[in-house]
């Protein structure tokens, strides 16, 4: 077992566009249907996998290119350190005073560690500045607890 990390940061309303965050369906529109709604599987289809936006599943970030991965490590300490890095390099810009508080920061890596311990995920999000957002996530990889089935995309 081994964990991913990964960094999303950029303009709220493109975070918001969820369609682009879902994988989508596991069957395709059935023969017949409206074309509007084949052309938009279709473009998820396509987008999804692709796209450097931040899945509304943590573990689908698995499916996306390798080149999404910020780094690995073989255990939950080393991949929360990280995490921590983060956090102190994103502190001054998070638009929540309480989200700038040094214990809650280290409250948020204590969680992840124990998450990642346990085989799980571990996602956060923050408001910036402009208005922005940021994503950090930590996967467990090889398996994915909620997700078996997803490779891991080092092996890709």
């Amino acid at each position: 077992m081994h964990h991913h990390a990964y960094l999303w940061t950029g303009p709220k309303f493109r975070f918001d566009q969820e369609a682009l965050r879902r994988p989508p369906h596991p069957e395709p529109p059935p023969p017949g249907s409206r074309p509007e709604l084949i052309q938009r599987y279709r473009e998820v289809a396509a987008e999804f996998p692709a796209s450097d936006l931040p899945p509304l599943e943590t573990a689908y970030w698995l499916v996306k290119p390798r080149e999404f991965v910020r780094g690995t490590w073989p255990t939950p300490a080393a991949a929360a350190a990280w995490l921590s890095e983060q956090l102190a390099a994103f502190r001054a810009r998070f638009t929540s005073e309480a989200h700038r508080d040094a214990r809650h920061l280290a409250a948020l890596t204590a969680s992840a560690t124990d998450r990642l311990t346990s085989g799980g995920d571990s996602s956060y999000g923050f408001y910036l500045e402009r208005p922005a957002y940021l994503s950090l996530a930590l996967v467990t990889c090889t398996p994915n607890r909620a997700r078996p089935d997803l490779p891991c995309p080092l092996d890709r």
